[in-house]
């Protein structure tokens, strides 16, 4: 009987082992390139003037890589137009970031991606046409250096925290002042997305406060999201507060075809008494209308329509026709 019973172990000790042995061999570092582009044909008319253009908006061409199963990492150069001088180009480092990522807990540091408007990004899922709104007005980066962990304590809710420069991942460090944010999301049943999130930033007796708040939902026919968003003391700049919200939302017609539509309202206002807030010349409201479809796995073509109409009475609405490319390799 001994015997049988030290048999069975040593088989059993013996089995444990192999599967050990071939659990940890399974596992080989490795990684893999990632491309992005945002191209375009626009057709704009603004003061019974015209124009026309061909252009490359964004570039992203990046490596992951996992160096173990809890811990990767990744860099991303992001080309596109710097929107000032007479460069064409210039080229940006938006991602370089080390992950740790295990059971419930993932943890970012280097050039991350900030959490403000992440999950409203996702939901949207089109930024090639357009970024989501904190981006889009100026409300915060995209990027920064920092140190970011998120936490998913059941199906129905997950909390983010974030310490970042606060100056975007164009700009270096110039001084002391460090953003800080927090954010929660919830499920409460599969389908429906709440999020809220608070950021401050604080020089000496100013505080830029950033509040979002998104509702949206979604199911294999559509989605429909809301989101509202408030910043005082835009730049830490006293009485520079702007707030907006966004509808947006798509129907599928297929697993390649749908429409979306979004509508945006930008506001701003001062504690001067100037005749107009600080941000009055951006003022205004943003409509879209797109067809999508996606011929191959990788490639998503939308011809659309945006109409911009400023809260400035002297100018005129501004009518753009689009045809929008997203390459993904």
């Amino acid at each position: 009987m001994k015997k049988t019973l030290l048999t069975i172990f040593s088989i059993l000790s013996l089995t444990i082992g192999t599967v050990s042995a071939q659990t940890t061999e399974e596992f080989k570092p490795s990684g893999k390139p990632e491309v992005l582009i945002f191209t375009d044909f626009n057709n704009s008319t603004a003061n019974n003037k015209s124009l026309n253009k061909f252009e490359i908006t964004r570039a992203y061409f990046g490596y992951g890589y996992n160096f173990s199963p809890s811990l990767s990492g990744r860099v991303t150069l992001d080309v596109g137009n710097p929107g000032v001088g007479s460069l064409a180009y210039t080229a940006f480092i938006k991602f370089g970031y080390l992950q740790y990522q295990k059971s419930n807990l993932t943890v970012k540091f280097g050039l991350i991606g900030t959490n403000g408007y992440d999950v409203q990004e996702k939901f949207w899922g089109n930024r090639y046409i357009l970024k989501s709104f904190q981006d889009q007005y100026g409300m915060g980066p995209s990027a920064d250096f920092g140190l970011s962990a998120a936490y998913k304590f059941s199906n129905v809710i997950s909390a983010d925290a974030i310490i970042q420069n606060g100056d975007g991942f164009k700009a270096l460090e110039t001084d002391s002042v460090l953003k800080i944010g927090v954010g929660v999301t919830i499920h409460p049943v599969k389908e429906l997305t709440i999020r809220g999130y608070y950021d401050n930033m604080a020089k000496k007796s100013i505080a830029q406060q950033t509040t979002a708040f998104m509702v949206g939902y979604a199911n294999k026919s559509f989605n429909l999201a809301a989101e509202y968003n408030f910043q005082a003391d835009n730049k830490i700049k006293s009485g520079q507060d702007f707030s907006g919200y966004s509808v947006y939302g798509t129907l599928f017609f297929n697993a390649k075809t749908g429409i979306l539509a979004r509508y945006d309202y930008l506001s701003s206002k001062d504690n001067t008494t100037n005749a107009h807030s600080w941000n009055f010349s951006k003022d205004g409201q943003q409509f879209f209308f797109v067809f999508y479809f996606t011929p191959v796995k990788g490639i998503r073509i939308s011809p659309n329509y945006q109409l911009w109409t400023p809260k400035d009475g002297s100018k005129t609405n501004t009518s753009s026709i689009f045809m929008n490319v997203e390459i993904k390799i």
